[in-house]
């Protein structure tokens, strides 16, 4: 898991994340719109100030603005999330995320998905030591 993402996000850091990684580059005031039920702008502010200070947003100044954007590739803290709460909620265990993963899908998977499925294990497979 990426070092910077060890610590985890509070909701309102993920939600703007969230906004950064979708917006690619945006403003606080961007940012504040972008957000459900956002708080002020100040706690906004604030929390993009946090969010640099912990190097996974990037500012930088283009005209009288401040303009933020994301450090980490988004797949990678994508990746670095699914790990956390993998380890957190299943005990480490791929099945049980999956197993519960299907089990709250609330539908049958299609024919796609089910051949999506089964070759990402086969790679996942094929990438463990004999």
């Amino acid at each position: 898991m990426s070092r910077e993402l060890q610590h985890g996000l509070s909701k309102r850091e993920r939600q703007i994340m969230e906004a950064v990684y979708r917006l690619r580059k945006a403003s606080a005031a961007e940012v504040q719109r972008a957000i459900p039920d956002p708080p002020g702008n100040s706690s906004v502010r604030t929390t993009l100030t946090i969010l640099v200070q912990r190097r996974l947003l990037a500012a930088r100044k283009e005209g009288r603005k401040l303009l933020y954007s994301p450090v980490i590739p988004h797949e990678k803290a994508r990746t670095s999330a699914v790990r956390q709460l993998v380890r957190t909620y299943f005990d480490d265990s791929a099945a049980a995320a999956v197993s519960a993963l299907l089990a709250s899908h609330g539908r049958r998977i299609s024919d796609e998905e089910y051949r999506q499925l089964a070759a990402l294990i086969a790679r996942s497979k094929k990438k463990e030591p004999s």
